[in-house]
């Protein structure tokens, strides 16, 4: 029988804890995790919920709590979404001393997280946030449908750094070693086969 670390949820030997940091941010992270993602091997959603205090992880479809969460006064709530008319992230956001800020993340595919979005109508009216000029992915392992798609957590990341102005790289090494080792797993001549190509800039990048 296999043994799972209880916090981070890989295999003992492969426990990512060590890597994981406690960062502090003043925005507030919600993220709605689709609920058929929780037991993806590659899900990074887990990642950021134990590396931010002020992040919390909800896993379902339909999430009937949610409409009294958003009616809460004093938050200003932000839905992470390419939607039309959303505001470039990199832009900031106005906000006031007496007004907490949340940023809504959507977990899963791009059909699950627009999946999301119907099952949760009060998401839709929500302003929302999206990106410009995104850093590439260093997400090596999955099909994307746009070349600057991030996972959960790398888009966490850099919303936060955007909209507050620090930094939070800190959380990107767990990552960067929960990719190393699905890679190890798979073989080298699989990845090679299956994925380098699409991931040439990051070699690039090292040089």
């Amino acid at each position: 029988m296999r043994i799972t670390c209880a916090q981070c949820l890989r295999p003992e030997p492969l426990c990512l804890c060590a890597l994981i940091p406690r960062l502090s941010s003043r925005w507030q992270v919600l993220i709605l995790r689709h609920r058929s993602e929780r037991q993806h091997a590659l899900n990074t959603a887990r990642l950021a919920a134990l590396g931010l205090s002020s992040c919390y992880l909800w896993d379902g479809e339909a999430f009937e709590r949610l409409p009294a969460l958003l009616a809460e006064p004093g938050w200003q709530n932000w839905l992470l979404f390419p939607a039309v008319g959303a505001l470039p992230v990199e832009q900031g956001v106005p906000q006031s001393p007496d007004v907490a800020q949340r940023l809504i993340v959507l977990d899963g595919t791009w059909r699950k997280a627009k999946r999301l979005l119907h099952c949760n109508p009060c998401l839709q009216g929500l302003p929302s946030l999206s990106f410009v000029a995104p850093p590439p992915s260093r997400y090596r392992l999955r099909k994307v449908p746009q070349a600057n798609a991030l996972s959960t957590l790398e888009a966490i990341v850099y919303s936060l750094e955007q909209l507050e102005g620090g930094s939070y790289q800190a959380l990107l090494p767990a990552f960067e070693r929960l990719i190393e080792q699905q890679i190890d797993a798979m073989g080298a001549e699989r990845y090679q086969r299956d994925f380098a190509a699409r991931n040439a800039h990051l070699q690039a990048d090292k040089h």
